[in-house]
């Protein structure tokens, strides 16, 4: 238990200095980090060159993830000097005058799609800006898609957080997508619901329920029926655009709710922009993305130059070992930061061409980037770092195994409600739901094994959690208050999305629990 408590003293430092204190991520995660060494090394044995290696990893991480930052605000910026952004939101509007459903449309439906093309906070960096051009505030805008894309990480972007669980567990992927794709279709309706939710709250789900469930249940049906015909690597991108499908039906005859039509605000900036030029970037980038996904030819070519570093094995003098590894590589020209730049370069001599653009331009957008960028990236770097020395010193091994004896012996029954808790915290404290899958994969398959209870709707159960637990990860929260000026202000985002990530999750532990007694009842 004194294990347990003081592997969880970094996680309380940095809740409580960000929501309490309200302290940028920037300072609490400095502060945290400190507290972190101190524990690692005094009650968890850690070395000193412990420390060193996994601070380099972090700082490894934290240049894959600000790639994408950076990429992102200078396509941001791009688009939205050029009233991109304002024409997008207009659209959205005709389309819909229902502001919640206007909300869901873009931080769950479209952040689903998103998430199946790119990840890696892609769909957080190119949405916020989105919805707070449309009005909505700036922490709406940064946690509706967090909560949105939660559900749909781990059969997303080719499903690579799925095959890292079959990867470490040795158990097949046909044995794991039925129940892995149920919890995540459940999960799927309570994101959208909590989507909704920050919008008007109780009120606003019940009045939107009918579009709720009509597109949360093609989603989660389509990615049902990808993933159990073996094509998962598939299951995000095609449920996402099946949800856009299901949203552009709905809104033809759904009728909204007097109180939630959002006026026109008569506006006439740039001319009234067509809308096809204002999707111009988004639509360059789904080309990019398809072309360097599906196109060996050119996904060979632009992998063929990566920054990486290989790691040795290190011990710590309790003996908790870590094997060596290499960082997480760096395709230069393939990463999605890449991708991304590739798309600001050509909309920006598209909409140059367009003569959107006035004298200056380049300067100001990156002016605009480096206001919004550099304290983001100053503050990832100790936040990724105290997240990986808690893993290489087994502190979060610890929290884990932790929370698993709370369900031991005659509650063995009851442990599918907390396998998605250990999963959301492996997502929170790496900042990945395929680092959680391959940290805590094998420890939930022996829990499993022990508790004579189904191995596959346990690893199911962590898949689940480790996905939702996406939405708690400290470097997507400081992707997304970057692109919409909250930088240095990230406490109140982290606030909704740690209320919201604890209850999502508790209520998948639930369905868990319901479907095994339903295995047992059935069996």
């Amino acid at each position: 238990m004194t294990d347990f408590l003081l592997a969880a003293l970094p996680i309380a430092t940095i809740l409580f200095l960000m929501i309490k204190a309200n302290w940028g991520a920037a300072r609490a995660g400095a502060a945290a980090w400190y507290v972190t060494v101190a524990i690692a090394m005094i009650a968890f044995g850690a070395p000193t060159d412990m420390l060193i290696i996994a601070q380099a990893k972090g700082v490894m991480l934290a240049l894959y993830i600000l790639y994408i930052v950076w990429a992102a605000l200078i396509l941001y910026f791009a688009a939205e000097e050029a009233g991109a952004i304002k024409t997008i939101g207009r659209a959205i509007r005709q389309l819909t005058d229902d502001r919640p459903l206007q909300l869901l449309i873009l931080g769950y439906v479209f952040a689903t799609f998103l998430q199946g093309v790119a990840g890696f906070g892609v769909p957080i960096a190119v949405i916020a800006p989105l919805l707070l051009g449309m009005g909505f505030s700036p922490v709406i805008a940064v946690a509706a898609p967090m909560i949105g894309h939660s559900w749909s990480v781990l059969f997303g972007n080719m499903a690579t957080s799925f095959e890292a669980l079959i990867g470490v567990t040795g158990i097949p992927g046909t044995e794991l997508t039925h129940y892995s794709a149920i919890l995540l279709g459940l999960s799927g309706f309570t994101c959208g619901a909590a989507v909704l939710w920050l919008d008007g709250g109780f009120r606003t789900v019940r009045r939107r329920i009918v579009p709720l469930v009509l597109i949360a249940g093609v989603m989660g049906v389509v990615q049902y029926l990808m993933a159990n015909y073996g094509v998962w690597t598939l299951g995000g991108l095609t449920a996402g655009i099946a949800g856009l499908v299901t949203s552009i039906i709905v809104t033809r005859f759904w009728k909204p709710h007097p109180d939630d039509v959002t006026e026109p605000n008569g506006d006439d900036d740039h001319h009234h922009m067509p809308l096809i030029e204002a999707l111009t970037p988004y639509l360059v980038f789904m080309v990019i993305v398809g072309l360097a996904t599906f196109v060996p030819q050119v996904e060979d070519f632009l992998s063929g130059l990566r920054l990486t570093f290989d790691f040795p094995a290190i011990s710590t003098d309790l003996g908790w070992n870590i094997d060596a590894e290499s960082a997480k590589p760096i395709a230069i020209f393939g990463h999605p930061g890449a991708l991304l730049l590739y798309t600001a370069a050509i909309s920006f001599a598209f909409f140059k061409i367009r003569g959107r653009y006035d004298n200056g331009i380049a300067r100001r957008i990156w002016q605009r980037t480096v206001k919004s960028g550099l304290p983001t990236s100053i503050g990832m770097v100790p936040v990724i770092g105290l997240a990986i020395i808690m893993d290489h010193a087994g502190m979060t091994y610890a929290l884990a195994e932790g929370g698993a004896a709370l369900f031991s012996g005659s509650f063995a029954i009851a442990y599918p409600v907390v396998a998605p808790a250990i999963g959301a915290l492996g997502a929170f404290m790496t900042g990945s739901t395929n680092n959680s899958n391959v940290v805590f994969g094998m420890f939930q398959r022996h829990t499993a094994e022990l508790s004579g209870i189904s191995t596959a709707l346990v690893l199911a159960a962590q898949a689940t959690g480790a996905s939702l637990g996406s939405m708690l990860a400290p470097s997507k929260i400081l992707v997304g208050c970057s692109t919409v000026g909250l930088s240095g202000k990230e406490g109140p985002v982290l606030s909704v999305v740690l209320k919201t990530g604890v209850l999502l999750t508790a209520l998948c532990g639930f369905m868990a629990l319901g479907l095994l007694l339903i295995a047992m009842v059935g069996g």
